[in-house]
């Protein structure tokens, strides 16, 4: 034969391969023979992850041309009558056809497609198993495919926080920069779910992606939507749909490769698609990232085709998760080996959890298992309340009973008590909906018998995360004789009723100074600080007499606030009732008086539907003071009050003791309620305590020297308050119309800083302006207007309709942080800084 062609042996058959020095890549004069090179190169690791799957391949037979001239695809499915009767086939029945796949499970086979310039090989998440079946679905994956506008890097930042959802649903993700323009996240299944199943939840993960980061993630499949956006593709999991096999070429302009990749590498600021002479020398040097999502497959090659075969990574019992997530070693939580059996008991119990965040635990004996949820805020006390229900993994019995700590480092880290338990009568139990009716102990936390529905609030529209339910406490139903009170909650009385005395001794609270890790030190607080997290609320001290019954409520500014939140005062009496501990007693007790009185600093802070503190919502029941308009707002904005010092007990001042002094009287004085708290102390470091707080979408942390006294009225650096937001000196380079209730003004106004080039675009912000803001900053823009932008590298996206301006005044924005592609997130306006020219700017 002549030079471009020759016949070969491969796995003892005969492969004619032709035109080996055809051009199939011009830009980079890739022939067939480099194609060839590189598959057989790869076929292990290629067909660990395509083996048994029906292959649907995308053939280029004269080159992928060019950009202004690309080559002709050829999308083909069923093979065609002249392959090899070698070639491992299976066949799918469609409505009207029935179509003859390859298998691509030796080398043999993969050699053949490439001679037939089939640069990529597709294949669906299943595979078939021995007698030709399709099985159900070994994998997961999720498509990250970016808009205009955005890139790899923002690809990478959503892979990271689908990481985090599914680690928490038991799966490892893994994931795979396309060769095209984003990333595949790929997590290895049990066989127990039909390819429906997967995609609902698939689907539902990406609806839950793009709740949380509406600037970043869209579901929709609707392209209109995606620019300067990362689209999360769900749909590869139906069964009809295929993904490029891991390895494959990409038939684009140059010779990229689907590669996997590490967690590590998705982190870097350098990230890129790979090319398949970067494969190669990557496969030289390290094991396949990937190798994990095909370990307990069945063999692809040796024929042991059995349809019992387990891959990793899978669920075999409903307490896998839990397993997973514990070590039997290290933690005092019950840890059955065995798996759970199914059983018709119906036991409950509630605990309470001082872990990261204190919450509750509401757990229901079903099937087996503690079917458990966690309560962010509490029990509701009425059936005017209706409170977050995260669902969680399935407990085992044993945990029923179940007190004690949890190590720190470990899963669930901190103190864990039974609130109350019992048994329940079973109304309804639905995938998305619970009602039951819990018979309590008598003098524990339901106080006896609570009618309870717990609802599933995910919808179709996908606006909450696929865990998130609401709890209800319902009326009882007819003919109960149960309590409908909650000891740990006693009712209050209207506002109008609440009339305390002055306090007897009057403190206003210490400040804290600003500051930064800097400040904390070269160990950054280890030993000398505790932290604390910051919230966002309204200062207040409380004065509470629980031998007159009362308490008063004072901000910071000395204004008297009691009448406008009755139901914390109900909560607080209740904290400092004289049923607490004997040894809080002791310690509070002057010549073995009971504790009577105390004075207490915290913050009053509204939350909302996220259990996040919401300062907006909290403004809605500032300064109210009539009593029908406080009982209405108490149920659209309840509150809650932190408490994180103790002042003064049975009239003795403490603001002399040292901060953990204090602070362990204030954890034996309080017990906390359900809008009464004593929020968790941290002493493990900055680092933790700053990632705890990032985590639960808090302001930041408030960082106390375990050493350092009360200085009453003072702003005092033994506090110092350490926030996530920084801010930006920028220069405005242009504006966005608005629309909606903006229509006719401003919408968003462009940023950057200057660089020798033209200002660098570093985002745009639309919020934190008011109606004199706008009024103001247009009067001040239009003078300035331009023709051309002033911005050296702004995305088509965001200069959409832009009016540009002269690049000459200088303003401050606040953000949360800089994105991998150096662009500010969630900036929010400030103001004009007029004593700064653009020459001064600089990044932070």
């Amino acid at each position: 034969m002549n030079a471009s062609s020759q016949v070969v042996s491969v796995e003892g058959h005969r492969i004619t391969l032709t035109h080996l020095d055809k051009i199939l890549y011009p830009e980079t004069g890739t022939t067939k023979a480099d194609v060839l090179a590189y598959y057989a190169a790869i076929a292990d690791v290629l067909i660990a992850h395509a083996a048994n799957r029906p292959a649907t391949r995308k053939r280029w037979v004269h080159g992928i041309g060019t950009i202004e001239h690309p080559g002709t695809m050829f999308f083909q499915k069923n093979l065609e009558p002249s392959t090899p009767n070698w070639v491992k086939r299976h066949e799918i029945a469609h409505k009207d056809h029935v179509n003859t796949y390859p298998l691509v499970n030796d080398l043999a086979t993969l050699t053949w497609l490439g001679q037939m310039s089939a640069l990529e090989i597709h294949v669906p998440q299943w595979q078939f198993g021995r007698t030709g079946t399709p099985r159900n679905p070994d994998r997961l994956v999720l498509d990250l495919d970016p808009g205009d506008g955005v890139g790899l890097l923002e690809c990478a930042e959503v892979a990271r926080l689908a990481r985090v959802i599914l680690q928490h649903m038991g799966l490892q993700p893994m994931p795979v920069t396309s060769g095209s323009k984003g990333i595949h996240l790929y997590a290895a299944l049990d066989l127990s779910y039909t390819s429906d199943q997967v995609s609902a939840v698939a689907h539902e993960l990406a609806r839950a992606l793009e709740a949380d980061h509406r600037d970043l993630v869209v579901s929709d499949m609707k392209k209109t939507l995606r620019p300067g956006k990362v689209f999360v593709d769900w749909s590869q999991n139906n069964a009809a749909k295929t993904t490029i096999t891991p390895y494959s070429l990409r038939g684009r302009s140059h010779p990229m490769v689907a590669t996997p990749r590490t967690w590590k590498e998705l982190a870097s600021a350098q990230l890129e698609q790979l090319d398949y002479r970067q494969v190669l020398a990557r496969l030289k040097r390290r094991d396949d990232p990937l190798a994990l999502l095909s370990a307990g497959s069945f063999e692809h090659a040796a024929g042991t085709t059995s349809d019992t075969a387990t891959p990793a990574l899978v669920t075999t019992d409903r307490l896998t998760v839990y397993r997973g997530k514990r070590d039997a070693a290290k933690t005092p939580e019950p840890v059955p080996a065995a798996p759970a059996v199914a059983s018709n008991g119906l036991s409950f119990v509630i605990q309470e959890h001082h872990a990261r965040s204190l919450h509750w635990d509401f757990r229901l004996e079903h099937e087996g298992v503690l079917v458990s949820w966690a309560l962010p805020r509490g029990v509701p006390v009425t059936s005017a309340q209706n409170r977050l229900a995260v669902h969680v993994e399935d407990h085992p019995l044993e945990y029923g009973s179940f007190e004690g700590t949890i190590p720190v480092g470990e899963y669930g880290a901190g103190d864990v008590s039974i609130w109350d338990r019992g048994v329940y009568d079973l109304e309804k139990w639905r995938d998305d909906e619970v009602i039951v009716t819990l018979h309590g102990e008598p003098d524990a936390g339901l106080g006896g018998t609570a009618r309870f529905a717990l609802i599933r609030t995910s919808d179709s529209h996908g606006s909450r995360a696929a865990n998130n339910w609401l709890i209800h406490r319902m009326k009882p139903s007819v003919g109960s004789s149960g309590s409908s009170r909650t000891n740990a909650r006693p009712h209050g009385g209207p506002a109008a009723e609440i009339t305390p005395p002055p306090p007897k001794n009057a403190y206003s609270p210490m400040l804290a100074a600003a500051g930064s890790e800097a400040d904390l030190g070269d160990d950054l607080g280890l030993g000398e600080w505790a932290f604390e997290m910051k919230w966002d609320g309204m200062r207040a001290l409380a004065y509470v007499s629980l031998a007159e019954h009362n308490v008063r409520l004072v901000t910071r500014n000395g204004h008297d606030v009691t009448a406008s939140y009755p139901d914390l005062v109900a909560d607080l009496l209740a904290a400092l009732a004289p049923k607490a501990s004997s040894a809080a007693q002791s310690s509070a007790a002057q010549d073995g008086a009971v504790l009577d009185s105390a004075v207490l600093d915290g913050e009053i802070v509204a939350v909302d539907k996220r259990g996040r503190p919401d300062f907006g919502l909290l403004q809605t029941r500032m300064k109210l003071t009539e009593a029908r308009e406080v009982a209405s707002a108490a149920r659209t904005a309840p509150v809650q009050l932190m408490l994180f010092d103790l002042l003064e007990l049975n009239g003795r001042s403490l603001t002399g003791l040292t901060y953990t002094a204090r602070r362990n009287l204030l954890e034996a004085t309080v017990t906390a309620t359900g809008s009464t708290q004593v929020p968790p102390r941290l002493t493990g470091g900055f680092a933790e305590a700053f990632q705890i707080s990032r985590q639960l979408g808090l302001e930041g942390v408030m960082a106390k020297r375990q050493d350092g006294r009360y200085t009453i009225g003072r702003r005092s650096r033994d506090w110092v308050k350490i926030k996530h937001f920084r801010t930006q000196e920028v220069v405005v380079g242009g504006w966005r119309p608005g629309r909606g209730n903006r229509a006719g003004a401003i919408g968003s106004l462009l940023l950057g800083i200057p660089t020798d080039t033209g200002l660098r675009y570093i985002g745009r912000v639309g919020t934190g302006f008011g109606e004199r803001d706008l009024a103001d900053i247009r009067s001040r823009l239009t003078r300035l207007v331009r023709k051309t932008t002033p911005f050296s590298d702004i995305p088509q996206t965001d200069a959409q309709g832009a009016v540009w301006v002269r690049p000459t005044l200088v303003a401050e924005v606040e953000f949360a942080e800089w994105t991998a592609t150096g662009r500010l997130r969630q900036p929010s306006w400030r103001g004009w800084r007029p004593d700064k020219a653009p020459g001064d700017i600089t990044s932070e």
